[in-house]
């Protein structure tokens, strides 16, 4: 009898050892936003030079540079130069000073040159090239001197 009880156990352990337990599963789900972001690096600063007239102080002008900015966007923002509002001139110079910022883009996304604020659809990296022109009217002139002015590049 012992013999027979300890049979039929090892029969019901082995039957059990050979079934194998139920799987289960569960799915793990991960979510993110990214908002519309850009960053701003300045590369280099402009050079103005003045024309043979006297009436133009612009980086477009002989021997004159664009600033150069590195824009990383997501795509989904607007990129823009903002009115000059920071300026420094030489004391003789007291005539009236029409200052023009513009930009343009390549890379990610290109851009022809212009004043008005652009969208920048595409996700990515572009160079900026910034440019800046300060024109005088009439009989006026541009006087020796120093001169500098801020522009402020934006994208939002």
């Amino acid at each position: 009898m012992k013999f027979a009880r300890a049979a039929m156990a090892a029969g019901l352990l082995a039957a059990c050892a050979s079934q194998t337990a139920s799987a289960a599963t569960g799915n793990v789900l991960f979510n993110g936003t990214i908002t519309a972001t850009c960053t701003i690096t300045i590369n280099s600063n402009g050079t103005m030079t003045v024309s043979s007239n006297l009436q133009s102080l612009s980086s477009h002008n002989a021997g004159g540079s664009a600033g150069s900015a590195q824009v990383d966007t997501t795509g989904g923002v607007s990129l823009s130069v903002d009115p000059v509002t920071t300026t420094t001139v030489p004391a003789s110079d007291t005539t009236a000073t029409t200052w023009t910022p513009t930009f343009a883009t390549s890379g990610a996304q290109t851009i022809a040159e212009t004043g008005t604020a652009t969208a920048l659809t595409v996700p990515g990296t572009s160079t900026v090239a910034v440019n800046l022109a300060g024109t005088k009217s009439g009989t006026n002139r541009f006087s020796a001197g120093n001169y500098q002015a801020t522009v402020t590049l934006r994208c939002e």
